[in-house]
């Protein structure tokens, strides 16, 4: 039988934080959650949109919802909303790494990251780094990553791409990163014998509001062509959360484990376990990104 979100187990008395929780995936895990009963932390770019967004999901009913402004494009950011949640709730039991940008042309975070790098992958490690002392043993650490990161490399001489930039593959670093941070925490999660998972996933195709804004922020016709060619291949906002909505409450999901759609080529279907990118597999280079990275948050 698929898995769906029938299968959440009950989240009462249980609390959520989901960034980029105001569209597509987010809101979709946001909505499945808070009806299973879970406080859920809808954190956003902008508070507007933040509260905005737990208005609408309270007409579904279920558990509390607390909007939270947190920019992951500005470490400070991130850094005052971390510890806002930090002193609102002792534990969390759910964080679900899930708001991102996609393909736009080069563009800095507040410290002068390039953006993709800064949002999908910077931001949540440090917001990983900073809530990890209030996660709930048995808690779980989702990061949402994409099929792009098989074809992910990262490029430590060169991570901001001021050398050189190209849209596609500094957004297939910043989500093979994610996976990277994924494997890398849990081997550091089992070295301290803490009882919190780390799991990655990803949507397959789904149709959310990332290709529009990368169409728009690009001008490309010829990749608005494409994604109208390709939308047979595409699957709804709430069947792309399903994976992560698995990894994130499943009792079968494992610790490092990778969950996409299980349908032909990951693209689309219901969860199952997917394989992981050999770049990702490289345990030195894990360590490394990490290293950086601290080192970048930091700064």
């Amino acid at each position: 039988m698929p898995w769906t979100c029938a299968d959440i187990p009950d989240q009462s008395g249980r609390t959520a934080l989901i960034t980029g929780a105001n569209s597509g995936l987010g809101l979709e895990t946001a909505r499945a959650l808070a009806q299973r009963g879970a406080r859920v932390v809808v954190a956003c770019r902008s508070l507007t949109k933040a509260e905005a967004t737990c208005q609408d999901l309270a007409g579904d009913g279920g558990g509390e919802l607390i909007p939270l402004e947190l920019n992951l494009a500005d470490l400070a950011s991130v850094r005052h909303g971390a510890a806002e949640i930090a002193a609102r709730w002792s534990a969390i039991d759910l964080l679900i790494n899930n708001a991102g940008v996609m393909a736009p042309p080069r563009q800095l975070s507040a410290q002068g990251f390039e953006l993709q790098f800064a949002v999908n992958h910077l931001g949540h490690f440090a917001l990983t780094q900073q809530l990890l002392p209030v996660l709930r043993p048995g808690a779980r650490v989702v990061h949402v990553s994409s099929g792009a990161s098989y074809f992910g490399r990262i490029a430590f001489d060169d991570l901001q791409g001021e050398q050189r930039y190209d849209a596609w593959a500094a957004y297939a670093q910043s989500k093979l990163a994610n996976v990277m941070t994924a494997l890398e925490l849990q081997r550091r999660l089992d070295a301290q014998g803490a009882e919190v998972r780390s799991i990655a996933a990803h949507p397959g195709l789904a149709r959310t509001n990332l290709q529009p804004t990368s169409v728009a922020a690009r001008g490309s016709r010829v990749e608005a062509l494409a994604y109208r060619l390709m939308d047979p291949l595409f699957q709804s906002a709430a069947m792309g959360a399903l994976p992560q909505l698995f990894a994130a409450t499943a009792p079968a999901a494992k610790p490092g484990g990778f969950y996409g759609p299980g349908g032909l080529g990951n693209l689309k279907g219901y969860p199952k376990a997917c394989r992981i990118a050999p770049a990702a597999l490289d345990a030195a280079a894990c360590t490394r990104l990490w290293d950086v990275s601290e080192e970048l948050c930091r700064g």
